[in-house]
């Protein structure tokens, strides 16, 4: 079963949400999940380019109210 973790990164302008998952990232298992709280309007597209140069897989990105939930997928690399 996969764990689950959160980083919330609201209030952090990019490149910084995407460098603060990516460490935290590379410290989880393959198949763990990382919810990412974000209020940079850029950051999904963001997270979409580093999920798909890294091979982690972006699983959602949801609007709540002024902050944006990015969930990613370790990857197997």
């Amino acid at each position: 079963m996969s764990a689950q973790h959160r980083l919330d990164a609201r209030g952090l302008i990019c490149p910084l949400p995407v460098l603060k998952a990516r460490k935290i990232l590379l410290n989880l298992a393959p198949g763990d999940v990382l919810t990412v709280s974000v209020t940079d309007a850029h950051a999904p597209k963001d997270f979409a380019l580093f999920c798909a140069e890294s091979g982690h897989i972006l699983k959602s990105v949801e609007s709540k109210g002024e902050a944006t939930d990015v969930t990613v997928e370790r990857g197997q690399k």
